[in-house]
């Protein structure tokens, strides 16, 4: 009998642009194999900042945003009660974990779940072999897109491809 696989919390985040004066304008995250959750974030009057080439990147206007968001305040919540207590992986820490200090900053609210570097979970076989496992992954999900849950998903599924090789 197999035991069942524990998955790492995967989180991602999508951005205004790529610097300084960058927010984030939506969040991601791979619960597992099979549960996401996703929200646009509405930004705050003073988040004035944009890259047209970041939005090429990933698809989303600050019209949409405006349209779409929710209020960061409203997106802190949920995320505090969705990882409660846990801790979530980044593979691009060294952005993503500003970037959510400055949501959690805006919202004037404190994190209730940790966010950590996924290198620190990956062993050498993982790291070895990540870039050919998400690339095959990437090629069998037919899509490219560029998208906070998508990412995460993506991040999560070569993990557990790497782990399991």
């Amino acid at each position: 009998m197999r035991s069942s696989v524990i998955s790492p919390i995967i989180l991602d985040i999508e951005a205004s642009g790529f610097g300084a004066g960058s927010y984030p304008i939506e969040v991601g995250v791979a619960l597992d194999a099979n549960t996401r959750f996703c929200r646009l974030i509405r930004p705050q009057t003073d988040w004035q900042h944009w890259s047209k080439e970041a939005q090429r990147l990933h698809g989303i206007t600050r019209s949409m945003l405006l349209e779409k968001g929710a209020p960061v305040h409203q997106v802190c919540i949920e995320l505090n009660h969705l990882l409660n207590g846990r801790t979530a992986y980044s593979d691009g820490w060294v952005v993503d974990s500003p970037w959510l200090s400055r949501l959690y900053e805006s919202a004037g609210m404190s994190m209730t779940f940790e966010l950590s570097q996924l290198e620190m979970i990956l062993n050498e076989h993982q790291m070895d072999n990540w870039h050919v496992a998400k690339s095959r992954i990437l090629s069998k999900t037919g899509e490219q897109r560029h998208r906070a849950s998508f990412d995460a998903s993506i991040i999560l599924q070569t993990y557990l491809a790497t782990r399991n090789s």
